[in-house]
């Protein structure tokens, strides 16, 4: 049997699968199908500061090897995470806070409520701000440093991963932009924006008329940018985008990833991280590999 375990800022994780947020919930659902405890972490569905009714629907749309969401961050809110969820979460396994804000100022006010309380915080900065004119805060490399130092200011206690879009000029620039910020690690990547049509009514499928997508469609990029990412900085790098099987998650691992996250696949099979903590070992034992984390950039590019 392989050693799963990994340690991401100091933080001891009995394996290196997480299932994404916006696709987990708060794992209540996911927990009656099998014990979540099993998992290295959870990254939280987005909170804010306020509860949030998201977008109008339709929310979603399929399309070939992908699929768009435009949920909108619809939440309860921080308190009520904190008051219904957080402590029987805990109970379960290590709790990734993923927290969204429409001003700088609300960064650092949700950090400041969750410090010393979550396991980490996950910096959403791909969602449209108010100081910006509605461009998102993970965009520009100023505004990344920017809104990393005011979370990081607001949670001395508790590791912060930036989540980084992959909408942006340069995955290596806004990645070290985040690490001079005073990010601890890096999540990446978050979802692309996309439009999908109805043919018929030509017209968008979704409400919103864009979405953020996901699925295997994606994973070649996501690898790309995130072998990039790990290049560019000295902290530890979370990879996602495509995950689907065990295979996939190496393929993350090998490219710089420390840790894994897993979304749209927990959509099609309800049991896709715990299968794919059981491929990782068995893919381990396969190939001689004693040490998960003895993967992580370990890929040779070609000359």
């Amino acid at each position: 049997m392989a050693d799963l375990r990994v340690e991401l800022c100091g933080v001891s994780l009995k394996n290196p699968v997480i299932p994404a947020s916006g696709t987990f919930g708060f794992g209540r659902e996911y927990n009656e199908i099998y014990d979540i405890a099993r998992l290295g972490a959870v990254a939280t569905k987005g909170l804010t500061l306020l509860p949030r009714p998201g977008n109008p629907v339709p929310r979603i749309a399929e399309s070939r090897g992908v699929i768009l969401n435009a949920v909108g961050l619809q939440n309860p809110g921080v308190e009520s995470f904190i008051k219904n969820d957080l402590e029987w979460l805990r109970s379960k396994t290590k709790v990734i806070a993923n927290v969204a804000g429409s001003t700088i100022a609300e960064y650092g006010e949700i950090c400041a409520r969750l410090d010393g309380l979550v396991d980490f915080i996950e910096l959403n900065i791909s969602c449209p701000n108010v100081k910006c004119g509605g461009m998102a805060f993970g965009v520009r490399p100023e505004s990344i440093r920017e809104v990393t130092a005011e979370a990081k200011k607001n949670c001395p206690h508790t590791p912060l991963i930036v989540k980084l879009s992959p909408n942006a000029e340069s995955i290596p620039l806004n990645a070290r932009a985040a690490e001079e910020g005073g990010a601890d690690c890096l999540s990446l990547v978050n979802t692309f924006t996309g439009l999908a049509i109805d043919i018929e009514r030509r017209r968008p499928i979704l409400a919103n008329n864009t979405g953020g997508v996901s699925g295997a469609g994606i994973k070649p990029i996501a690898v790309r940018m995130v072998y990039e990412a790990a290049r560019a900085v000295k902290i530890p790098v979370v990879g996602m985008g495509g995950i689907a099987c065990a295979e996939d998650a190496v393929e993350f691992l090998t490219a710089g990833a420390a840790a894994v996250q897993v979304g749209t696949a927990n959509f099609g099979d309800t049991r896709a991280c715990l299968k794919i903590i059981e491929g990782l070992n068995e893919w381990c034992d396969r190939h001689g590999v004693s040490k998960v984390s003895d993967l992580t950039g370990t890929l040779v590019p070609n000359a």
